[in-house]
C-alpha cells in the first residue's frame, strides 16, 4: 500500500515560480540535484535523511522531499517547494518514521519548477497481490525522455508531472520482473543520458548510475548499515564513513542482508562530469579518492603559473566559489591574499524584487566590497567559472567603485562555450558570454583589465584525472553520449505534451 502525506499544495503564485521573474544572483552553472538513501533499522532514518539533504543543499534549492517506509509496508512521502529547512519541521520528521528512507533536493533540469515535479517520485503499479510500490529520487537528465514518455503514454501509462524522473519510476513500477533489482537491470539499458538514482521499495534501497557515470553517487556505512548519497559530505554530517564511489553502470542493493552489487550496464567509456571537481560538489567532498578542496587549490596554483598577473598587488576571491583557487593562486604567485568582499550567506533566490531604487544595488544583497581592502590596489580576482557574465561584470564595476586601480580576472576553468544536456542547466550557447567571443573580447565586455582561464590540461592535472574518463563537453563541445540532441532544452518534455500549456 502507498500512503502519502504531502505538504499542502503551495499557493498558485509560488507553484508557477518557473514563469515568474526572480532576482537570481547566481552567474555560475546551475546546480542539478542531490540524492540520498539509507537502510538502517534502529535509526531515525527520516532525521538522518534530513541532515544529509541539508549537506547536499548546494546541489538544488528549488524543492526538497523525503520518502520513508516501515515494516508494515507503508511508504510515506513528503515534498514541497523550498529549501530543506523550509520544507521540513519537527512534526514532519516524526511522521516519517521507518527503517529506510530516501531524499532529494532539486534544481530543475527536465521539467519546470512546479510542485508536481518535486521528488521523491512515488509510483504504484501492477495487479492486486503482485503490486510494486516504490519511491525514486534522481540526479541527472535523460536525453531520450520525450521518446520514452510517448511510448509509455501509448501503453496507457498516466503521469502527474513533466519530469524524466517519473518516467523512470513508471518503468520500474510496472515492470513484470519479480524483484526490483531485475527490473532495474532491464530498464537501465533503455535509458539514455545521465542518471544517479536511489529507489526504495518497502524493504530495500537500491542505487545505480548511468553506464558512463556522468553524475556521481557514493556508498557509505553507518555502523553495520549502509547509505547512498550524491556526495560524501552527506555521510560526514550523519557520522557515516565513505566506502567508495558506486561504479558507472553498477547497481547496489541494500536490505536486511547487507549489500549486494551487480553490473547492469556497460559503456565504451567513462564520462564523469569534470564540473563536479570544479564547481558543483562541496569542497569537503571526495570524488574518486580526490579531495576537492585540495584539487581546487591546485587549479589556482596552475592558473597562476599559466597566466600570472605581474602588475598585481593583491589576490581576492569571488566568495565562496573562488576561495580555494584564490588561495592556490596566491601561494603560487607569492602575492598576498585578503577578503575583498563580505558575502551574505543567507541570500538564496528571492521572489521579492528590489524595486527601481534598489535594482542597481541588487548584487549587494549577496556581495559587498570592502574599500579599505581593495581601494588603491591592482587586484587579481579569482573565480571558478563564468557562464552569462552578468554578475561578473557587476562585480568588476563594484570593485572599481570601491577604488580598485586594476581588475585582472582569473578563472580556474576553461571558457564555457557549449550547452550541457546531462543535468546542468546550461542549454543555449547564446546565453554564454564566451560563445562567439575571443578572451580579449570577453574581458572588454566584462570591463576587466585582463582575463585568463585555466587550460583544460591544467584542470586534469589538478584533479589527477584522465580526460578519456570525464565529460568536458561544456568546454570542448565533445559530447560523450550518442544521441545527444543539441536542440533539446530542459522544457522539451513539457513542450511535447498537450497539458504543457494548461
Amino acid at each position: 500500500m502507498l500512503r502519502s502525506l504531502f505538504a499542502p499544495l503551495p499557493p498558485q503564485g509560488l507553484r508557477m515560480t518557473a514563469h515568474q521573474p526572480t532576482l537570481d544572483l547566481r552567474d555560475g552553472p546551475r546546480d542539478e540535484c542531490g540524492v540520498f538513501g539509507i537502510f538502517a533499522p534502529g535509526h531515525d532514518v527520516a532525521r538522518l535523511a534530513y541532515f544529509a539533504l541539508y549537506a547536499l543543499q548546494h546541489r538544488g534549492q528549488e524543492s526538497a522531499g523525503i520518502a520513508a517506509a516501515d515494516r508494515d509496508g507503508y511508504i510515506i512521502t513528503q515534498r514541497a517547494l523550498g529549501l530543506v529547512s523550509q520544507v521540513f519541521k519537527e512534526h514532519d520528521l516524526r511522521a516519517l518514521g521507518g527503517e529506510l528512507a530516501i531524499g532529494h533536493v532539486r534544481y530543475s533540469t527536465t521539467g519546470s519548477n512546479q510542485w508536481e515535479n518535486s521528488q521523491p517520485v512515488h509510483r504504484s503499479a501492477g495487479a492486486a497481490g503482485n503490486r510494486r510500490e516504490l519511491a525514486l529520487a534522481h540526479n541527472g537528465n535523460l536525453i531520450n525522455a520525450v521518446e520514452l514518455h510517448s511510448e509509455l503514454r501509448e501503453q496507457g501509462v498516466g503521469f502527474s508531472s513533466t519530469s524524466d524522473s517519473e518516467i523512470i519510476a513508471a518503468m520500474l513500477a510496472a515492470h513484470p520482473a519479480a524483484s526490483i533489482e531485475d527490473a532495474i537491470a532491464d530498464v537501465v539499458p533503455r535509458l539514455q543520458g545521465a542518471f544517479s538514482i536511489v529507489v526504495m521499495t518497502k524493504d530495500r534501497i537500491c542505487g545505480f548510475r548511468d553506464p558512463a557515470g556522468i553524475r556521481p553517487l557514493a556508498l557509505g556505512r553507518l555502523g553495520d548499515r549502509y547509505c547512498l548519497a550524491s556526495e560524501s559530505c552527506a555521510f560526514d554530517i550523519i557520522g557515516a564513513e565513505l566506502i567508495r564511489d558506486v561504479l558507472p553502470g553498477e547497481l547496489v542493493s541494500i536490505d536486511d542482508d547487507g549489500i549486494r552489487t551487480r553490473m547492469v550496464a556497460e559503456s565504451s567509456r567513462e564520462a564523469l562530469c569534470v564540473f563536479e571537481h570544479i564547481y558543483f560538489a562541496r569542497p569537503d567532498s571526495r570524488i574518486g579518492g580526490v579531495s576537492l578542496q585540495a584539487a581546487r587549490g591546485r587549479m589556482g596554483e596552475l592558473l597562476a603559473r599559466e597566466s600570472p598577473a605581474p602588475t598585481a598587488d593583491l589576490v581576492i576571491a569571488v566568495p565562496d566559489s573562488g576561495n580555494a583557487a584564490a588561495r592556490g593562486f596566491a601561494r603560487a604567485s607569492g602575492l598576498p591574499q585578503d577578503d575583498g568582499f563580505v558575502k551574505n550567506r543567507y541570500v538564496a533566490r528571492t521572489f521579492i524584487q528590489p524595486g527601481q531604487e534598489l535594482r542597481k544595488q541588487g548584487l549587494r544583497l549577496k556581495f559587498n566590497p570592502l574599500p579599505e581592502i581593495v581601494g588603491g590596489k591592482r587586484l587579481v580576482v579569482v573565480d571558478d567559472s563564468i557562464v552569462r557574465g552578468n554578475t561578473t561584470r557587476q562585480i568588476v564595476g563594484m570593485l572599481r567603485d570601491a577604488g580598485a586601480l586594476e581588475v585582472h580576472l582569473r578563472i580556474s576553468a576553461p571558457p564555457i562555450r557549449h550547452p550541457c544536456f546531462y543535468g546542468i542547466d546550461m542549454h543555449t550557447r547564446e546565453e554564454m558570454v564566451a560563445h562567439g567571443r575571443t578572451v580579449q573580447e570577453v574581458s572588454e565586455h566584462l570591463g576587466a583589465d585582463s582575463l585568463a582561464y585555466l587550460s583544460l590540461a591544467g584542470v586534469y592535472e589538478a584533479i589527477g584525472g584522465e580526460r578519456s574518463r570525464h565529460c568536458d563537453a561544456c568546454f570542448s563541445g565533445e559530447y560523450p553520449l550518442e544521441g545527444t540532441d543539441e536542440t533539446q532544452s530542459k522544457l522539451a518534455l513539457e513542450a511535447s505534451l498537450p497539458m504543457a500549456s494548461a
